[in-house]
Formats: structure tokens, C-alpha cells, sequence
């Protein structure tokens, strides 16, 4: 019988993800020679390397890999066991771990603090990360669910949508096309635009945009994140298309504007995403519920109202 530590399994799977020491470190609040430490005494145990160092570049060996499997059916069985006693203790506790692409910081933490209080004995963590790094993370079991615009294709991934991501054309409130209603696509083509990067969801929607009206892509700068296209606008640098929940505090204090364009806002929608393999906590259950009940129910009384459909109607 090998003499293995949950402790143990857990850092070599951080290890594992990241090939790296010091970032398995950062991640654990551990110090790199602790880590490092406890990789060789997990080696030991097992009797076989599961890590190569070639140059700068770590590798898993053919062990390495066949042990990360069963590091993740073990923690898997754990988090069940963890989700049947936390069932067998109500919501009175139980964790929470959710992670989150970056345009939905601007109002996930809006969400769970409204879950947190009903819900206050429940610990949240949250992860905000780039898409494909959610993705990882569900697909490595580090995330219980996940929120993001665009859900992965496929079927091992199971997705709802919850609330509605209206992408909105902006510019710098001294532009020109601010005063110009009805734009046509054949304008916007003719400006220079702000972009996300290539892969990103609101990048597909761009492209789709001008291809559904046989437009070439218009002259484009790439930035890698929204509040580099913010800023960008703002200087004057050309128009960004967005989402409506990231500039909400720019439009208060007028430094930005939404432009009226044919065709907009186009409406995506924010999805919750969790493994298909993964058994829920209560904990990940009552939130995913929360979302799609209470979330969507005062999304629906929102757009119901006539100050909702009075601003819609102006843009």
C-alpha cells in the first residue's frame, strides 16, 4: 500500500497544472522549497519520477500522467463524500468555488453577496480568469461552476443561461457619430475599432457582425483586456463594442457613450457552466438554482418595467 497524503496529491496536482514549482506555490500560499520538498517525498513513495526537467521546461513523465489521473478520481470521490455530509448538514455550511471570466467581475460580486446573505455560513471562493483558463478549470475540477458569455463546446459541459450580456457600440462622448442616429454597418466599417483578442466571445460577435453584412473586418487594435478598451476609447482612439454591464459607472459620469447603431445592442447571454461528470454540492446546487431563479426573475420584472423600455427605446 503506497503511503500517500491527500496534502501531497493535492500540491502535485497544482504542480501538475501549472509545471511549475513556484506557481504551484503561489497558488497553495506554500513556499517553493515545501513544495518542492513534498513533490520528492511523493516520488519516494511511489518509487518512480514524475516530473522531468528538460532545460527551463518541466514535463510529466508516463507515471506522472497516469498519477495525475487518479489524483483527480481521488478528489473528485472526496468532493462527493465532502457534498453528501455537507446534504446531511443542510446550508448551514459547505463551499462554494466559483470561477468567472473578466468581463463578469463587473457584477458577480453583486450576486454573491446577495447568495452570501442568504446563505452566510457558506464559504465563497471566486476565480476570475480569462475564458480558456475557466475552461481549465472546470475541466480540472477547480471550479465547481463557472460563469462566462461564450460556454465551451461540446457535451461534457453542461450550461444555462441566466442573464442577458447586451454588446453595445462606444466611443468618446466628443466623437463624432455620438450626435448621428441610425447608424448603418457601412459607417461603422469606416471607423477604427478597439478589439479583444482573437478567440475571445465578444471578438466572434464583432466578426460575425460585419460578415452577416458583407463587411470586411474594419482597421482594428487589439487589447487584451475590457479596461484597456475603455481607456482606449476614451482617449479617442476609435470605437469599442462591449459589454453593457462593464461601462455602466463610464456612462454615469459621461466618459463614455453608447452609440445608436442598426442592429444594436446585440443580446448574448451569460451562461452558469459546471462539469457533466461533477456532482454538485448543496452549497454549488443552491447557488446554480439562485442564478436561475431569483436572477432571472428580477432580470424579467427589469425588463418589464417602463423605465427599462423607455432608456431601450433611446439608444
Amino acid at each position: 500500500m503506497l503511503n500517500l497524503t491527500i496534502r501531497q496529491l493535492k500540491i502535485f496536482d497544482a504542480v501538475a497544472r501549472h509545471l511549475s514549482h513556484s506557481r504551484a506555490a503561489k497558488e497553495l500560499y506554500l513556499s517553493q522549497p515545501a513544495v518542492s520538498m513534498q513533490i520528492k517525498q511523493l516520488e519516494h513513495s511511489v518509487g518512480l519520477s514524475l516530473f522531468d526537467q528538460v532545460g527551463k521546461q518541466m514535463h510529466l513523465t508516463e507515471a506522472g500522467q497516469e498519477m495525475l489521473q487518479y489524483t483527480r478520481s481521488i478528489a473528485q470521490q472526496l468532493e462527493a463524500m465532502d457534498a453528501m455530509l455537507s446534504e446531511m448538514k443542510g446550508l448551514e455550511y459547505g463551499r462554494l468555488n466559483i470561477s468567472a471570466v473578466s468581463t463578469a467581475s463587473y457584477f458577480i460580486a453583486q450576486l454573491l453577496a446577495k447568495f452570501i446573505q442568504l446563505h452566510p455560513n457558506i464559504k465563497v471562493s471566486l476565480n476570475v480568469a480569462n475564458r480558456d483558463a475557466v475552461i481549465k478549470l472546470l475541466a480540472d475540477n477547480g471550479a465547481d461552476l463557472a460563469i462566462m458569455g461564450q460556454p465551451p463546446e461540446g457535451t461534457v459541459m453542461l450550461s444555462q443561461p441566466f442573464l442577458q450580456n447586451p454588446l453595445v457600440v462606444i466611443a468618446a462622448p466628443n466623437h463624432h457619430l455620438t450626435k448621428v442616429r441610425n447608424i448603418k454597418p457601412k459607417q461603422l466599417a469606416q471607423e477604427i475599432f478597439l478589439l479583444r483578442e482573437q478567440g475571445s466571445g465578444t471578438r466572434g460577435v464583432v466578426e460575425r457582425y460585419f460578415a452577416s453584412h458583407d463587411l470586411k473586418l474594419p482597421t482594428y487594435m487589439e487589447m487584451d483586456t475590457n479596461e484597456a478598451i475603455k481607456q482606449s476609447v476614451q482617449a479617442g482612439m476609435g470605437l469599442g463594442i462591449i459589454s453593457m454591464h462593464c461601462i455602466e459607472l463610464e456612462l454615469e459620469i459621461n466618459r463614455l457613450q453608447v452609440l445608436n447603431v442598426d442592429h444594436f445592442p446585440i443580446i448574448r447571454y451569460w451562461h452558469i457552466v459546471h462539469s457533466k461528470n461533477k456532482r454538485l454540492s448543496t452549497a454549488a446546487n443552491a447557488f446554480n438554482q439562485f442564478l436561475l431563479n431569483d436572477v432571472v426573475k428580477s432580470e424579467a420584472k427589469i425588463q418589464a418595467s417602463p423605465t427599462t423600455s423607455k432608456r431601450n427605446r433611446t439608444k
